[in-house]
């Protein structure tokens, strides 16, 4: 009788299989990953254009001022909003005036 020596180890080809599916997967996950952090990116910008509308609103209350009035920075800091928010894309914030919403210079889905 003969005794067949059994090598161990994987073959070349189960070794290409798995590394296909691993740059499968990876395909499907990095756009996936990519998308949520800028969604998340856009509903925090969002969410900071909503708190300076609110404080011109605060701000115009209680300084009984009209609509077309703008506030600035400096008026709106630090009573009405903590800290001058800063868009997270990189991107500025516009006040304008009480009935004109704020808005994000980079647009898109940075709108309110």
């Amino acid at each position: 009788m003969r005794r067949h020596k059994r090598a161990d180890g994987y073959t070349l080809i189960e070794i290409l299989i798995v590394v296909m599916i691993i740059g499968i997967l990876l395909a499907i996950a990095v756009p996936s990953m990519f998308n949520a952090s800028e969604r998340a990116r856009a509903n925090a910008c969002r969410a900071n254009l909503r708190q300076i509308q609110a404080a011109k609103e605060q701000w115009a209350l209680v300084n009984r001022r009209p609509g077309t009035a703008t506030p600035g920075w400096g008026q709106l800091v630090p009573q009405f909003l903590q800290r001058v928010p800063e868009c997270p894309s990189g991107g500025t914030y516009t006040i304008h005036n009480i009935r004109t919403r704020p808005t994000c210079s980079i647009g898109g889905d940075h709108t309110y």
